[in-house]
């Protein structure tokens, strides 16, 4: 039987963490000017924020790694000085993916140790359990310093479609890790009960590795990616708010995601299946799920009042918003605009808001 690998990792885990999204599906209060990353959904704190002081275990270096949007290079300056922490904060000019802002990361991260371990982490997801993920990411630190790059598989709680899956395989000798079998995009329902009961993982999409088996597998698929990012950080410029990569060449870069450019064509693709709460924040749907409801399953953020309603959210800041005698809908309210929909059909907004921004109403 083998064990899992728990002693700390040799070095501290550099976090990194991609701040670059949009987050369309949480419109209209994450807009462009101010994503769901910056917002405080679910407490006190930003998803940005907790992300941040989830990195605060003595195995995670003290300054992160973030890298985000020229646009909101303020908000990443004001949010690392209100935390009171050091980073280093890397601006894109240009929405290039997720493969160009992890090899921007990683090339940093390779200036203060060639081998540095890192840890990729999106901003916007949650995992309300610290000591569970700190465990995780300790487990995962052995593998990624032999060399695998380990994703963290959730066990799934429903045949989700919105979330990528993953099919583990061997165990890799002495830990809890396993290699990865079978990488899977977005399911229709019926494929991701199938999923479920083959005992596929969610894909939470955070990645441990070390910088050089990352750059190596760069340099192996994605070399247009490489020189051009390279070239954009040799070409960098000190702004107030952070590093700015040049973007004439930052922009040559392909616009590919990490899974897509690398995870689903390496040879060092490994899971970690892990047992904490995770989600993405993806939706409305997801949003009210993780919020604490009254006997009628209603929850309401801000200014609302629900009557003789069943399963309602609603969120509204500014506006007195009233939901009476109605069923399975989310209501979000801001002084621009008002969404209404029904439950289960939040994951459609991004087209909704594709098809307003064409007609020129947003």
């Amino acid at each position: 039987m083998t064990t899992a690998t728990t002693a700390a990792p040799k070095k501290r885990i550099i976090p990194l963490i991609l701040c670059g999204g949009s987050g369309t599906r949480l419109w209209p209060l994450s807009r462009w000017n101010k994503p769901k990353q910056f917002l405080r959904l679910l407490g006190q704190h930003s998803l940005l924020e907790t992300t941040l002081l989830r990195c605060r275990s003595d195995i995670f270096d003290t300054e992160p790694i973030i890298v985000g949007a020229e646009a909101h290079g303020q908000m990443l300056r004001e949010t690392v000085a209100d935390l009171g922490i050091k980073a280093d904060i890397i601006l894109e000019p240009d929405r290039r993916d997720s493969c160009a802002a992890i090899v921007a990361g990683v090339l940093a991260a390779a200036r203060r140790d060639a081998d540095a371990l890192v840890m990729m982490m999106a901003a916007d997801h949650d995992i309300p359990d610290i000591a569970a993920f700190s465990a995780a990411a300790r487990q995962a630190a052995g593998a990624a310093e032999e060399g695998h790059i380990v994703t963290f598989g959730v066990k799934p709680l429903n045949p989700a479609t919105g979330y990528g899956y993953i099919l583990a395989g061997a165990q890799v000798p002495g830990s809890t890790v396993r290699k990865v079998e079978r990488f899977v995009e977005k399911p229709n329902f019926e494929t991701a009960e199938h999923y479920l009961e083959a005992g596929y993982l969610w894909n939470s999409g955070n990645f441990m590795f070390s910088a050089s088996a990352l750059l190596d597998d760069a340099a192996r698929f994605v070399p247009q990616i490489l020189t051009a990012v390279k070239d954009a950080v040799q070409g960098t410029s000190q702004t107030a708010n952070g590093l700015l990569l040049d973007k004439a060449f930052f922009s040559t870069a392909p616009r590919i995601s990490f899974d897509y450019a690398i995870m689903e064509k390496t040879a060092r693709a490994a899971v970690l299946p892990v047992g904490y709460a995770w989600s993405d924040i993806g939706s409305w749907d997801a949003v009210a799920e993780m919020l604490p409801k009254n006997a009628d399953k209603n929850v309401v953020i801000g200014q609302g009042k629900i009557e003789h309603s069943e399963n309602v959210f609603v969120h509204s800041e500014d506006l007195l918003t009233v939901v009476l005698g109605c069923k399975d809908i989310s209501v979000i309210a801001t002084p621009e605009a008002v969404l209404v929909v029904g439950k289960g059909q939040s994951e459609n907004i991004k087209t909704v808001l594709d098809n307003l921004k064409a007609a020129g109403k947003v």
